[in-house]
């Protein structure tokens, strides 16, 4: 798979690099979050909502809205699932990794199926700043040159517990948590859990 820079000119469907922002205070205080084997997702880490671009992020990134900020850390080389939400999301490269995305519009609105073949691969240099667009497919980074730390904004509550009972019928049952419309592929452990098998075709691996 070709992998292109997200300042590319392919990027733009699914986001910008954003500009105009000091993360390097964020940066470093990431260095004193985990960074196991596996994938860890936190959604909210007090130590990195306390710093001052906190305030920055919610005002000028969400206008206000209340928003949290947190990390998904690790090791991933597989695609494994995509998931949306009804916002953008924001995330920051504490190192080099890479970002499987593909567009919302080209899931099968009958089966909420989606073929893994328009996927496209973009890497992200530390230290950049990238927007996910709400139509965005996407889900944890896979490693470009060893494990990875990547800060996660977005709205407060987005990936907490539902608080209904999970929905089998129509787009609701792509729901797992709040503000999280989540396709698996049959390989991954996902699926195992619950989650709408739609990915058709290769699980893609990097």
């Amino acid at each position: 798979m070709k992998i292109l820079s997200v300042n590319d000119p392919a990027f733009r469907p699914y986001g910008r690099v954003v500009e105009g922002f000091d993360t390097a205070e964020l940066e470093k205080a990431m260095l004193e979050t985990p960074q196991p084997d596996s994938v860890l997702y936190e959604a909210s880490v007090p130590a990195l909502e306390a710093l001052p671009i906190f305030a920055e992020f919610r005002d000028k990134l969400y206008g206000g809205m209340p928003i949290q900020v947190g990390f998904c850390n690790g090791d991933n080389h597989k695609l494994n699932c995509v998931e949306y939400h009804r916002d953008s999301e924001f995330n920051l490269a504490c190192t080099d990794m890479i970002v499987l995305v593909g567009r919302q519009q080209d899931i099968k609105p009958d089966s909420f199926r989606y073929d893994t073949g328009k996927i496209e691969a973009f890497l992200v240099p530390k230290g950049t700043l990238i927007e996910f667009y709400a139509t965005t497919l996407h889900y944890a980074p896979v490693s470009a040159t060893g494990k990875f730390r990547c800060v996660v904004v977005l709205p407060r509550g987005t990936n907490a517990p539902l608080p209904f009972a999970k929905v089998s019928e129509g787009e609701a049952r792509l729901l797992t948590h709040q503000n999280k419309w989540l396709i698996a592929h049959p390989e991954a452990d996902e699926a195992k859990d619950g989650a709408h098998v739609g990915l058709v075709g290769e699980n893609i691996t990097l």
